[in-house]
């Protein structure tokens, strides 16, 4: 491991973050001798993001943490295309209006790891459409299309993957590499930006972008990459058995979010809480160290310390104390998630498994019914075992909800409206 000297990388290899930089030596001195901006680009896909892509939302706000400017790049042009790197099949092409809401949707999130505004360290937030959607295209093949070599391009593992498999690229995919690594230059001639992070699926991308910037006559540029994570058992980052883990409050409550960094495997606590808190490294050797039942402690550690970041300090000890009460001391917690039904249809009887469904915990009768005769299923902490069982307002606890579970971790409470 290198023994770098400025504050950001020095951070940044003891937490982890680091898998590839284009030149260690020059980006340290870089980062010793100036205020470096630095961005990561954001694909706006969804309306919001997942956890998968907290590792850099947690750069760059480790970049302004250690005295330089993070720059947060919403793809809404390239956007248009789609990153075909490393995919089977070509993205589903976006209309400009979905793209303008889901960049809208992800925003929202950045607040809570940056502080904003025109000074020389404080954040800013920009959107490629902004050149790319104006661009002249017969002056931009001269001018820029023409530093790009076809054999080169086909030989990046992004790419070959993709035909070795006699899966077509198409030109427009083709050219996402030719728009990021413009971007990169418009970048440095805006905003003066002097390196590009990224996942490590990234690297080809950002390594064409300082290789252009040098024959378009931009300073020297840098790449630094974070690994591609998965957990101990090889689960993808961000992604839970009910599907994304997502950022945005209205997609994901506190509560969810927090119960997915709880149920952290043991050989993962240490990594992501140099990952994704900004706990001191020796309390995090502290509670990494903690064996058998004690390390659920630093478990929940993590998963509050992350939900505060996001949430807020208060969302996250809510949700930590609503764990405790629902299972430490198998009370109701009204700060389960809810979810409201019409109290009229509860007054005729409506069916458990149509309920469950609504809940959220099965996504259908089916698989609704699957979990009743499996034993997972529990009204208002009961077991059941009738998958034609009807619930009422008879059903109502002295708290006037109907609590339904799944196994031991997933509640829902229904609330009559």
């Amino acid at each position: 491991m290198t023994a770098f000297k400025s504050d950001f990388l020095r951070t940044l290899s003891e937490r982890g973050f680091i898998h590839q930089t284009s030149d260690d030596a020059g980006l340290d001195e870089l980062f010793r001798n100036e205020t470096v901006t630095a961005y990561i680009g954001f694909d706006p896909t969804a309306p919001s993001l997942h956890a998968g892509g907290l590792i850099q939302i947690m750069m760059l706000h480790w970049m302004q943490q250690t005295g330089h400017r993070p720059v947060a790049l919403m793809g809404g042009g390239t956007g248009m295309i789609g990153d075909p790197s490393f995919k089977d099949e070509a993205r589903k092409l976006m209309t400009p209006e979905t793209i303008a809401d889901n960049i809208a949707g992800i925003k929202k999130v950045f607040s809570n790891y940056l502080t904003f505004g025109d000074g020389p360290q404080e954040a800013l937030m920009v959107n490629n459409a902004d050149w790319l959607l104006d661009i002249n295209y017969v002056e931009f093949l001269r001018d820029v299309g023409r530093h790009f070599s076809v054999n080169r391009m086909l030989s990046f593992d992004s790419v070959k993957l993709r035909l070795d498999r006699e899966q077509s690229l198409s030109f427009l995919e083709f050219n996402y590499m030719i728009l990021q690594a413009y971007d990169y230059v418009e970048l440095n001639r805006r905003l003066g930006c002097r390196l590009q992070m990224g996942g490590s699926d990234q690297w080809g991308n950002i390594v064409n972008g300082i290789d252009l910037g040098h024959r378009m006559g931009t300073p020297q540029l840098y790449a630094l990459t974070s690994p591609l994570l998965t957990t101990a058992s090889g689960a993808k980052m961000g992604k839970s058995a009910d599907g994304a883990v997502w950022l945005n409050p209205d997609m994901l409550g506190a509560y969810d979010f927090w119960q997915y960094w709880r149920n952290t495997e043991d050989a993962d606590v240490e990594r992501f809480l140099k990952l994704y808190t900004t706990m001191p490294l020796d309390e995090i050797a502290r509670l990494a160290a903690l064996q058998e039942a004690e390390l659920n402690e630093a478990k929940k550690i993590l998963a509050t310390e992350v939900t505060a970041m996001l949430h807020g300090r208060d969302a996250a000890e809510e949700a930590a104390e609503t764990a405790r009460k629902t299972f430490e001391e198998g009370a109701l917690a009204q700060n389960l998630p809810t979810v409201e039904v019409e109290r009229s249809a509860l007054e005729e009887g409506v069916g458990l498994l149509s309920l469950f469904v609504t809940a959220g915990l099965a996504t259908s009768n089916g698989e609704a019914r699957r979990h009743v005769k499996g034993g997972a299923v529990r009204l208002n902490d009961q077991p059941v075992s009738d998958d034609r069982q009807a619930i009422t307002l008879a059903n109502l606890t002295k708290e006037g909800v109907v609590k339904l579970s799944l196994g031991k971790k997933k509640h829902v409470l229904l609330r009559p409206v």
